[in-house]
């Protein structure tokens, strides 16, 4: 059974447009996507609005493949992917033309498409979503429909969805765990609220209070911001659950939130996931979080965690595995069958089964849970300003850090450049100049030692 099959004999399910209070059905959300002889390439560029969603499960009701995007992405990095790429079809409702394209419908959404030969897809490839957050990488991770449902059923088991909940959709559908939040209450829910203003906007909380929210999800900056604004000053009687996932959260905060969920009978889910694993891999029992603060807790169900026993690289197996990356379009051909996930992180395993991370392998950093190529990062940033030369390290998942050693530069102008192009804010990028970059005795920079003598 598809996905779109089984969420439709959720008889509790509809939308509600936060916007204007109006609420459909699945079947009044759906609309007939445009379809093509054979399976081909669809770009959507999305936000969380009632006719994002709509186009989204209109497009997932076809044989496409979908890539999901954000459509606040640089205009520039919009351009490079579908000139790697070639899609059959761009939705975009932030332009009024696309170069080589044809506007092909304007009632259900802005839908561009154009007559050229498409890249062939292998059939398992039914989503495309990118490992790098907000930079544009053309590289993606290719996911079934099989992953997709594996992924949503386990998370509405360990999760107490039910059929009367209030699920805002406020965490961006282009990324994996919003996609995550969406397909499990789908799965099992009530009631969808898209279209909500921003988490940290006054209006968002007026739109609790007045859809009675059964639910929140978050990233680390969010439940940080949560914090700032006073949530934890105020109850929400409407709120069992709240969830958090996109990388680690501070140790302190996390305790304020666990002693408040106590105290207002809340459920708090802390979890661990990647997009290779279509989102989610374990989560900590409520009950257990306060003894396991550290920990990611146990591995989903239906999923495996293990710890290779020369490196202890974390490894996850489950059918929420991928299919591998796709970096241009003669990857969209290939599937491959992965028995186990290479996380790239460090860990280790206590004598309860609980697992804690302790390292990293690769180089990327979460912010804001979007997850953030460095080496991108850096090459944009020696590439603009050719007088000197950087490196660029994460801080805790909750900063980059960008060293140069060369002529000074203002870091004002820095930071502006990479907001706007990876839409980093500001506020977490620190800029440090240096004498030299430390490097390593084969003359390689030393990333380790970055960071670690200087006052952040």
């Amino acid at each position: 059974m598809d996905l779109l099959q089984k969420i439709k004999e959720n008889k509790h399910l509809c939308f509600i447009d936060g916007a204007t209070e109006t609420t459909y059905s699945l079947s009044e959300l759906l609309f007939e996507f445009p379809v093509s002889k054979s399976r081909t390439l669809v770009f959507l560029y999305l936000d969380n609005s009632i006719q994002s969603l709509a186009c989204y499960l209109s497009a997932f009701n076809t044989v496409h493949t979908l890539v999901l995007l954000n459509n606040q992405l640089d205009i520039s990095l919009k351009n490079s992917l579908e000139l790697e790429y070639n899609p059959a079809m761009i939705y975009d409702a932030t332009r009024n033309e696309i170069e080589t394209y044809k506007l092909i419908d304007s009632d259900n959404g802005i839908i561009y498409h154009k007559e050229t030969v498409q890249p062939t897809v292998h059939p398992n490839c039914k989503l495309m979503l990118s490992t790098s957050g907000t930079t544009g990488s053309p590289k993606f991770v290719k996911l079934s429909e099989e992953n997709i449902m594996a992924n949503a059923t386990s998370i509405a088991e360990y999760l107490p969805i039910q059929k009367e909940d209030v699920t805002p959709l406020n965490l961006p559908l282009h990324y994996s765990y919003g996609l995550s939040v969406l397909h499990s209450n789908m799965l099992s829910g009530g009631k969808i609220v898209c279209g909500l203003p921003d988490i940290l906007q006054r209006e968002f909380w007026s739109a609790l209070e007045q859809f009675k929210f059964s639910s929140l999800a978050g990233v680390p900056f969010v439940y940080e911001m949560l914090k700032r604004i006073g949530f934890l000053k105020k109850s929400y009687p409407s709120i069992r659950y709240i969830s958090q996932a996109g990388g680690n959260l501070n140790i302190n905060i996390k305790n304020l939130f666990i002693d408040y969920c106590f105290e207002n009978n809340i459920e708090f889910y802390v979890m661990y996931g990647q997009t290779e694993a279509t989102a989610r891999i374990s989560y900590v029992p409520p009950a257990k979080l306060k003894d396991k603060i550290t920990s990611i807790g146990l591995p989903i169900p239906k999923g495996t965690l293990s710890l290779d026993p020369e490196t202890s690289e974390l490894m996850y197996e489950g059918p929420n595995v991928f299919g591998g990356y796709a970096v241009n379009k003669n990857d969209l051909t290939l599937w491959e069958t992965i028995e186990q996930l290479r996380t790239g992180d460090i860990a280790r395993k206590d004598e309860d089964g609980y697992f804690y991370i302790t390292g990293r392998i690769k180089r990327f950093v979460k912010l804001f849970g979007n997850r953030i190529n460095l080496d991108d990062v850096e090459r944009f940033i020696n590439r603009t300003f050719t007088t000197v030369v950087s490196a660029c390290v994460g801080i805790e998942d909750t900063h980059l850090l960008v060293v140069y050693e060369g002529a000074e530069l203002d870091a004002g102008e820095i930071k502006k450049v990479i907001f706007e192009m990876y839409k980093i804010h500001p506020k977490t990028i620190k800029i440090q100049q240096l004498t030299a970059l430390p490097l390593t005795g084969n003359g390689k920079i030393d990333y380790k030692n970055i960071g670690l003598e200087y006052d952040l």
